[in-house]
């Protein structure tokens, strides 16, 4: 099982728009918001553009994007 590390924000944005169907729904200074819409409804998180995420910021967003941390880690 791949574990989580420290990445940057905007590898992080590509993953989750590349792998899991997120597009970039707007950006505001060092953050940009991301969607997708499910059959549950509009799923969206926030990501910040920094050099390196810390493992817990990095927890909150794959939480918000309704992402499994294990499926996340496989393309890190």
């Amino acid at each position: 099982m791949p574990r989580l590390r420290k990445v940057q924000g905007l590898e992080a944005v590509k993953i989750l728009c590349n792998k899991f169907g997120f597009s970039i729904s707007g950006r505001s200074g060092s953050h940009v918001r991301l969607s997708k819409e499910t059959a549950e409804g509009k799923i969206g998180t926030v990501v910040p553009m920094h050099q390196e995420l810390r493992i817990g910021t990095l927890k909150s967003i794959l939480k918000m994007a309704k992402v499994q941390e294990e499926e996340f880690g496989e393309y890190l």
